[in-house]
């Protein structure tokens, strides 16, 4: 079945490769960079292998490809998964070239997601029926072209950045996106859009394969390069499916962690350098408070299955 065979060939590619490619990353020495004001506990990742996100992302495509029809749709959420990727492939190899914590300015990566996320909304606008805005528990209403264009930008420029902020604990982002990616699954399966929910399958098993490595206590790290490129992915389909209140909702972990950090900064400057969390992005607040790094990641998958079953609950 088509199905099975979608979200169970990533999670082979990837697990039957994943020790040759941290072998390979390892002796090129793409060791990860440790912002210098992170955690303390932190320090000891510092040279542990990443841009492990190549694997998911190339896993991703390679099987979408081979697996189901392209038509202009599924092609407009491969290029956005693929550009994204692009760009962070770009900051993670600055990172590890001159051996810093950052690596493209903040314009230069703004400025490619812009390019990506202008792409979603020409064809959503220009090319394609848009669908009505679907709302859980809510009837679906209309938006005219011009918010519904702003909205599209701020949605897969937001959410590359919120998957990109969710990515920084052993097994987070990662085990957060199973969930998140299981759940459309289900979601476009009761829409009848068969196509998209195969591509969210393949998605679900590539980053469930990914955590056999990635899990705590990490053997190689995702990098911006499987962040950004699993935001473009979630943020592309939920566009081009009017579905992007249920990935508010369901991915509600990148929503906090996002908002942790809008939050943090203009009180810092407003308050001479107060700060309202211990450290952001909100996953750090809660490990300098005590609680271990794997317990926060568990407790936020199970908020997000928690968030997911409300959600699907409404189509009952």
């Amino acid at each position: 079945m088509i199905y099975i065979k979608a979200f169970i060939l990533p999670m082979i590619i990837i697990i039957l490769i994943g020790n040759i490619f941290i072998k390979f990353i390892k002796n090129i020495n793409f060791g990860q960079q440790i912002r210098e004001y992170g955690p303390e506990s932190h320090l000891e990742k510092a040279g542990i292998p990443t841009m492990g996100g190549l694997m998911i992302v190339f896993t991703f495509l390679l099987i979408t490809s081979i697996i189901i029809d392209l038509e202009l749709n599924t092609a407009v959420v491969l290029f956005t998964t693929f550009f994204m990727g692009l760009a962070g492939f770009l900051d993670d190899f600055l990172k590890i070239k001159f051996s810093r914590s950052l690596g493209l300015k903040a314009w230069q990566k703004l400025t490619l997601q812009t390019l990506a996320a202008l792409i979603v909304a020409i064809v959503l606008i220009y090319f394609n029926d848009t669908p009505p805005l679907l709302l859980p528990f809510f009837n679906s209403f209309e938006l005219n072209s011009i918010l519904r264009f702003t909205l599209t930008l701020f949605v897969v420029i937001g959410t590359a950045n919120a998957v990109n902020l969710t990515d920084g604990l052993d097994g987070l982002a990662a085990s957060v996106t199973v969930i998140v990616s299981l759940s459309f699954a289900i979601i476009f399966y009761l829409l009848a859009l068969e196509e998209f929910m195969i591509m969210m399958l393949i998605m679900a098993g590539s980053c469930m394969a990914f955590l056999w490595f990635n899990s705590y206590p990490a053997e190689i790290f995702m990098g911006d390069v499987g962040s950004l490129a699993i935001g473009g992915f979630l943020a592309s389909t939920a566009v081009l499916t009017g579905t992007e209140f249920f990935l508010f909702v369901i991915g509600f972990i990148y929503v906090i962690e996002t908002l942790s950090v809008m939050i943090q900064v203009p009180y810092y400057k407003l308050t001479g350098g107060k700060r309202f969390f211990k450290m952001t992005p909100i996953h750090h607040h809660f490990e300098l408070g005590g609680t271990a790094e794997n317990k926060i990641v568990v407790r936020f998958v199970i908020i997000t299955i928690i968030l997911a079953l409300l959600s699907l609950s409404s189509f009952l």
